[in-house]
């Protein structure tokens, strides 16, 4: 029997980089569809390649068909309503024109799916990790904000706590998309967690479907009308989160959602490259932490 616990590292970053890529192709989408149809395209172009992993996990592993009871049913469908809200909730603000102050909080997820996985899954993290955590969480959110000389945006209470509970959500929707992972038992790892996240996006179209044919049937008809372009995006969307399930079957989501702060990075490195846009003393300083949390969770890995 191989070790394959170290697999979460690569896993991770590949996750990070595909998810900024997915971001790029939703933003565009979200010109011609909205916010909710980008967001849907994330769950229904991907759901079918999520379905075709799990199939290649099915016969490359060798696996018997994991056992899916009332347990891991929760799980999945507590994860797939939380991710949602976490997303209603970032919206909430944006309608608020406080983007920035909400991502800054946002990013607050790690520290929380740390608490979370402690109180919900007993995962627990070295000192040495929750440290971290900390700083890299510590780097986003300085990053996140404008500059003190900058106009201000959302400066009330309420963009702060709509951005906590988006944290919180994303932060349960990690935790318990692990839980279902293992809920599934001593099978592979690989055909757990391609399988909890075809289950997950499942009950993500589903139920994003039926609310957009109920309340939104132009927006409906235009994504599906947007294949083209939006089957990039649900491929890249998919492999993401195949990334991310499959760290969250090897290791507690904290270590992976951490380690997944490096995002930020990958965003800041295109903006440098295409852009040719210079960094700021305070995106420096966040860029130093991040980094500096990240080598420090490796650290506590090894």
């Amino acid at each position: 029997m191989h070790d394959w616990t170290w697999l979460w590292i690569p896993a991770s970053i590949f996750a990070a980089a595909a998810q900024a890529g997915r971001n790029a192709i939703q933003r565009s989408l979200t010109e011609k569809l909205g916010t909710l149809g980008a967001t849907q395209v994330r769950f229904l172009y991907g759901f079918p390649f999520a379905a075709l992993f799990a199939a290649v996990a099915f016969f490359a592993t060798g696996s018997t068909f994991p056992v899916m009871d009332l347990s891991f049913a929760l799980f999945v469908a507590a994860g797939a309503v939380s991710q949602i809200a976490a997303t209603a909730l970032m919206l909430a603000a944006m309608r608020q024109r406080a983007f920035v102050v909400v991502t800054a909080w946002t990013k607050t997820e790690p520290v929380q799916v740390a608490v979370f996985g402690l109180v919900v899954l007993g995962d627990t993290v070295s000192w040495l990790a929750m440290a971290a955590i900390i700083v890299a969480t510590t780097g986003v959110t300085i990053m996140a904000r404008k500059p003190a000389n900058g106009p201000q945006e959302g400066s009330g209470l309420q963009p702060a706590v709509l951005g906590l509970l988006a944290g919180a959500c994303f932060a349960i929707a990690a935790v318990t998309f692990r839980g279902g992972i293992l809920a599934l038992g001593d099978g592979h790892f690989l055909m757990r967690a391609s399988l909890t996240l075809t289950c997950g996006l499942g009950v993500q179209t589903l139920l994003l479907a039926a609310w957009m044919m109920i309340f939104h049937y132009e927006t409906w008809v235009r994504c599906l009308q947007a294949w083209r372009i939006s089957i990039w995006g649900g491929l890249l969307g998919a492999s993401a989160s195949e990334g991310w399930f499959l760290g969250f079957a090897l290791t507690a989501a904290a270590n992976v959602r951490t380690l997944g702060l490096v995002e930020v990075l990958f965003a800041q490195l295109l903006s440098w490259r295409v852009f040719a846009s210079k960094s700021t003393r305070q995106e420096t300083m966040g860029t130093v932490l991040i980094i500096a949390g990240v080598g420090c969770l490796l650290l506590a890995s090894t």
